[in-house]
C-alpha cells in the first residue's frame, strides 16, 4: 500500500485502498483486519481507517471476527446472485434513459471508453480492467440524468469489484466484455431505448452466470454462508 496524502475524502481513499487489497487477493477471505497495521501502511491515523472499515462492514465486505475485530467476509453465492439481480434492473433502466436523453453524447464520448477498456484487457492489468469497466457504467449513469442511480449502485460496485477481482486472480484469459459494452453503446447512441435496456440487463445477467460459475469452479465462494446477515 502507498502512503496517502491528507484530503477531505480521506475515508473514501482508505476504503478504496483496503478494497483494492481485497480485490487484488492480498487480503483473502478469513483474513483478520488489523487497524494499526493498515493505518501505518497508508500513513494515516486510526480514525479514517476505523470509519472505512465500518463502511466495508456495512456493505458486507467485512464481518465481525470471533472475539473482537473484523475479518474479510467469505463470498456467498446467494449474495452474489441477489446483488447481480438488482444490478440488472438498475443497469437496464440507466441504459434506457441514456438512450432517451443523451444519444448524441454517448456517440461522441463513448468510443474512447471502449478503446480504454480493450487496452486494459490487452495489457492484462486487473486493476485497469476493473477501473475501465466502472468508468463505462458510470458514464451511462451520468447519461441517464437520474441522480439516484449512481448512489444506489455504490454498494453494489463495492461488492462487484471484489467479485471481479476474485475471478480475475484465477482467470488466465480474462473474459472480454467490451463487445457487449460496445453493443450497449451502439443502441444508446442511436436512441434505441428498448434495445439498450434489453442489452443492459442481458449484460449483467450473463456476467452473474459467468462470475458464479468461476467462483464455484475455483472454490472461492460458499453456497450457504450467511454473509447476507
Amino acid at each position: 500500500m502507498k502512503i496517502l496524502e491528507t484530503q477531505p475524502k480521506l475515508v473514501e481513499q482508505v476504503q478504496k485502498a483496503i478494497l483494492e487489497e481485497i480485490s487484488g487477493g492480498k487480503l483473502r477471505p478469513g483474513t483478520r483486519i488489523i487497524q494499526e497495521q493498515i493505518a501505518k501502511e497508508l500513513g494515516v491515523s486510526r480514525q479514517p481507517v476505523q470509519q472505512a472499515l465500518a463502511l466495508l462492514r456495512n456493505q458486507g465486505v467485512l464481518r465481525d471476527a470471533p472475539g473482537r475485530g473484523l475479518l474479510v467476509a467469505p463470498l456467498d453465492i446467494k449474495y452474489v446472485r441477489d446483488m447481480y439481480d438488482i444490478r440488472a434492473v438498475i443497469e437496464g433502466l440507466a441504459c434506457r434513459r441514456a438512450a432517451e436523453l443523451n444519444a448524441k453524447q454517448a456517440k461522441a464520448k463513448g468510443p474512447a471508453l471502449i478503446r480504454a477498456g480493450r487496452k486494459a484487457v490487452a495489457a492484462g492489468s486487473y486493476s485497469a480492467m476493473i477501473s475501465a469497466d466502472m468508468a463505462f457504467h458510470h458514464f451511462i449513469y451520468a447519461l441517464s440524468e437520474n441522480p439516484f442511480i449512481a448512489p444506489a449502485m455504490e454498494a453494489h460496485w463495492t461488492n462487484t469489484q471484489r467479485v471481479m477481482g476474485e475471478v480475475l486472480i484465477y482467470d488466465e484469459q480474462p473474459r472480454n466484455v467490451w463487445g457487449q459494452h460496445e453493443a450497449m453503446l451502439d443502441a444508446i447512441s442511436v436512441g434505441d431505448a428498448q434495445k439498450a435496456e434489453e442489452l443492459g440487463r442481458q449484460h449483467i445477467s450473463q456476467a452473474a452466470n459467468f462470475m458464479i460459475q468461476r467462483l464455484q469452479e475455483n472454490g472461492t465462494a460458499s453456497e450457504s454462508e450467511e454473509a447476507t446477515a
